[in-house]
Order: C-alpha cells, then sequence, then structure tokens
C-alpha cells in the first residue's frame, strides 16, 4: 500500500472523465474569469480583516503585510497557471497533485481544499450577517440577538448567515452562466464602491497617522501578513472552473494572474489611505473598517454606500467559493475518494447539485454556530498548506514530464515555487499555535477517511480489481493512447 498510494494518474485522462454525464457547460471566458477572481478575492479581506490586522498586528505598515501575503499568492498564482493551463479539469490544485505527486498527496490537498472553502464561505457568511444587521439597525431594526448571533458570542443561532448561504447555494446549483452573470453585477458595484472610498479617504489622509509605522515589529507584520492573507484567498477559485472555460489554455493563466494584480492594487491603496486617515488603535473597537474610517471623517453617507458595497462584496464571495467547494468535491467524488453520490452532474442544469447541497448543510451550520476568528484562521492554514503543495508540484513534474507541452510555464522553476513554498511556511508558522493544532486533528480526521474508504472506491484501485463498468474501461481505453511523456494511473511512482 504504501507504494501505491502515490500512484499518478493521466492528464489524459482526467480530460477523458470530463465528459462523463455529456460533461459540463463551456461559458467562461477570460474576463469571466477574472471578474470571478476579484469576486472571490475582494471581499473579507478588505471590508473586515484589515481593521483586525493594523490594530492588533501591523499597525500602518499594514500595507507591507498586504504586499509580504501578495509575493506568496503572486509565486502561488504562477505555479497555478502553469497546471491551469496544462490540465484543464474542475478540482484546483487537488487534480494538479494527483497528475504530479500522487493520489496520496492528491488526497491531502483535496482534504486541505475543503477545510479553505468550507470555512471560509462560513466565515464570509459570519462577515455578511455582521453587515446585513447593520444596515437593519440604521434602518431603525433590530434583530434578536439570539437569531443573529452564535453560542459562543451570547446568542442562539445566526440565521442571516444560514439564509444567504442558502440562497446562494441555489444560484449556483442553476447554472455557472447565471452565477458568474450575478457575480459580474455585484463585482461592479463593489468595485466602485472600492473606488469611492479611495477617492473620498485620499484628501483625508494625515501622515501623522503613520507614525510609529511599525509598531509591533516584523513579527506583527509577518503575524498581519498571515491573517490578511485570508484577503487573497480566491484566485485559486478561478482554476476550479477549468471545465467551464471555452480556452482554458489561455484564459485560465489570464484570469488568475489579472483578478491577483487587480486585487493587490487596490488592497495596498485602500490599506495606506485606511492607516492614514484614522489612527490605527481606533480600529479595535469596529469589524467595519473602511465605514468606520469614512464615518469618523464626516461621510457618513459615505460609510453607507460602503456598507451597501460591503454586502455585495461578500456576497460574490460567497457566490464564487460555494461555487469551488461544489467543483472539488465533484471531482473528488468522480475519481471515488468520496462516494460517488455528490459526482453527480444534474441533468437539466449541467452542475454537480448534490455537492453543492452538501456545502450548504455543513457550512451553514457552521456559519450559524461558530465565531468568525476561528473559521477564518483554518480557512488561512488550508489555503496555505496547499499552495506548498501545488508548488512542490510543478517542480516535479516538469522533472517527470520535462516535454508535457505547456500552454503556460511558471517562470524561474525553481526559484519562484520555492518561493512560494518558503512564504507560504512562514505564514503558517506564524498562525496561533491553537490553530496548527486543530489543522493537524484535521489532517489525522481526513487519513482515516482515506485508507478507510477513499484507497480502497478510487477509480485506480477499481480499475486493477477489474470492478469498472465497460464504458469506464473503455474510457481508460483511450487514454492509454496519449502522449509518451503521460504518467499512467498503474504506474506506481
Amino acid at each position: 500500500m504504501t507504494k501505491n498510494i502515490f500512484r499518478t494518474k493521466s492528464i489524459n485522462e482526467f480530460i477523458s472523465e470530463t465528459k462523463q454525464d455529456g460533461g459540463m457547460n463551456k461559458v467562461l471566458g477570460t474576463f469571466g474569469l477574472t471578474m470571478l477572481g476579484i469576486g472571490c478575492i475582494v471581499g473579507t479581506g478588505i471590508f473586515v480583516l484589515t481593521g483586525v490586522a493594523a490594530a492588533n498586528y501591523s499597525g500602518p505598515a499594514l500595507i507591507i503585510s498586504f504586499i509580504i501575503a501578495a509575493l506568496a499568492c503572486g509565486c502561488a498564482a504562477l505555479c497555478y497557471s502553469e497546471f491551469a493551463a496544462m490540465v484543464p479539469v474542475a478540482g484546483s490544485a487537488y487534480t494538479y497533485g494527483y497528475v504530479a505527486l500522487g493520489e496520496f498527496w492528491a488526497w491531502i490537498i483535496g482534504w486541505d481544499l475543503i477545510l479553505e472553502y468550507a470555512f471560509a464561505i462560513s466565515a464570509v457568511a459570519i462577515g455578511w450577517s455582521g453587515y446585513f444587521n447593520n444596515i437593519l439597525m440604521n434602518l431603525g431594526i433590530t434583530l434578536p440577538k439570539a437569531l443573529t448571533m452564535a453560542p459562543y458570542n451570547g446568542g442562539l443561532i445566526d440565521l442571516p448567515a444560514i439564509i444567504i448561504i442558502a440562497i446562494v447555494t441555489l444560484i449556483n446549483i442553476r447554472g455557472v452562466q447565471q452565477s458568474s452573470f450575478v457575480n459580474n453585477i455585484i463585482v461592479i458595484i463593489k468595485l466602485a464602491v472600492v473606488a469611492l472610498f479611495i477617492v473620498l479617504g485620499a484628501s483625508h489622509v494625515n501622515a501623522a497617522n503613520w507614525e510609529p509605522f511599525m509598531p509591533y515589529g516584523w513579527s506583527g507584520v509577518f503575524s498581519g501578513a498571515s491573517i490578511i492573507f485570508f484577503a487573497y484567498i480566491g484566485f485559486d477559485a478561478v482554476s476550479t472552473a477549468a471545465e467551464e472555460v471555452k480556452n482554458p489554455q489561455k484564459d485560465l493563466p489570464r484570469g488568475i494572474i489579472l483578478s491577483l494584480i487587480i486585487c493587490t492594487v487596490l488592497y495596498i491603496a485602500v490599506s495606506g489611505i485606511l492607516t492614514g486617515m484614522v489612527p490605527y488603535l481606533d480600529f479595535k473597537t469596529t469589524a467595519a473598517p473602511v465605514a468606520f474610517a469614512l464615518q469618523s471623517v464626516g461621510y457618513h453617507w459615505g460609510a453607507a454606500a460602503i456598507s451597501v458595497g460591503a454586502i455585495c462584496g461578500l456576497t460574490s464571495v460567497l457566490l464564487v467559493m460555494s461555487f469551488g467547494q461544489s467543483r472539488i468535491l465533484f471531482v473528488m467524488s468522480r475519481d471515488g475518494l468520496l462516494p460517488k453520490f455528490f459526482g453527480h452532474v444534474h441533468p437539466k442544469y449541467k452542475t454537480p447539485a448534490r455537492s453543492s447541497l452538501l456545502i450548504c448543510v455543513i457550512t451553514a451550520i457552521t456559519a450559524g454556530f461558530l465565531p468568525i476568528n476561528i473559521v477564518a484562521e483554518l480557512t488561512n492554514i488550508g489555503t496555505l498548506c496547499a499552495f506548498i503543495i501545488v508548488a512542490a508540484a510543478v517542480v516535479v513534474l516538469r522533472k517527470k514530464a520535462p516535454d508535457r507541452p505547456r500552454a503556460f510555464k511558471c517562470p524561474w522553476v525553481p526559484v519562484i515555487p520555492a518561493l512560494a513554498i518558503i512564504f507560504c511556511a512562514i505564514l503558517i508558522f506564524m498562525l496561533p499555535g491553537v490553530t496548527q493544532i486543530r489543522f493537524v486533528i484535521w489532517l489525522i480526521l481526513g487519513l482515516g477517511i482515506y485508507f478507510g474508504y477513499g484507497y480502497k472506491h478510487s477509480i485506480i484501485s477499481r480499475a486493477k480489481q477489474g470492478m469498472l463498468t465497460p464504458e469506464a474501461a473503455a474510457a481508460g481505453a483511450e487514454t492509454e493512447a496519449g502522449t509518451a511523456e503521460t504518467v499512467h494511473p498503474t504506474d506506481a511512482h
């Protein structure tokens, strides 16, 4: 078994599997993918966590924290882009790990991504609920605390968070074209709101608020980077849409890189203006730092607009995160590592509806009953680990299949992947110890599921045992005619 758990699947086989049940609709281009990326990236990080990081970790040096997190994500994004163009299959880092490193590491990445997306959806839904309740209060409507707070915070259940997750799930089940259309509208609104903040706030920057610039030292800057890293999670969600892209070889790398560049520029501008408008310690008392900054200089109407933009921003993040999570569960199920029930494509909408419903139930429970700090930290550590494995996979596949056609090549390999690994490892180290312990427990649980179910039911195991249907066997035979450098599932590495 020790040898077999590192067995790989060929790229051709993955692509062949995308045609099962007629496949999914290919409707996305570079613009749609870039908007998906922005829709997922600009949200909780900029509207909520900027204040937390400035007040408790980075101070005015928040701008450096964003640059450090951007460097880590930039190196990882280049690695993602190479794989996305070469393996246009849903599943993102999970699929890339399966091709380059083998089934065991693919499972580890997939399990990490389940943690990342599930807790990210929950964290964003909790933030959405907070902004929603704030808007209602400004309108004179006060909902009972018991229905708007998790038990840990003195309530019974966060009902608005559960409701928005259910609504987003229904949109995603209807199809990627509908999801993309709704996302595009929301993204345009929130980009306009961010631009409004930059325009209004730039003239109220007081350089005295930037002193001391680094009150918590470099340790605080890196700790802040590990917290606001959450703000960049989302560009990897672009790669989960691979099976629904019209020209994945060109569109996927463009969508990943463009969305990350645009959001990085926005984050640096907003963080600089934010800490220049208000003394960083003042953010300790607010969960809506951007709106708070505008209120502090007299722009009450601007603060109201920011709150509406935040609602839109968080909604689009939920939409894309739920979309990405369902695709990861879908492809893991299709590979046999999870029950086949969740690998089903809806005959009418051509979406993994069952996976979407499972995610809805789990994330709604998490958002309804857990506080935001726990779910945000767990999201970060799961993502950082996935980035490390993808970076390593790029180097491995360059050596195992150097002649494999690559529509996009990560530059300066192995330097860029090595930098991604180093940056991400540092950020993991800077996360709270209790978060690291929870992550280890999650991994142990995942290993139990893999060895108890996934290994035995894997499509590779069933192929060896002669348990595949004639149709699946025929599909496998087709992949055997792939290129010479393709690695086949029967090879153990």
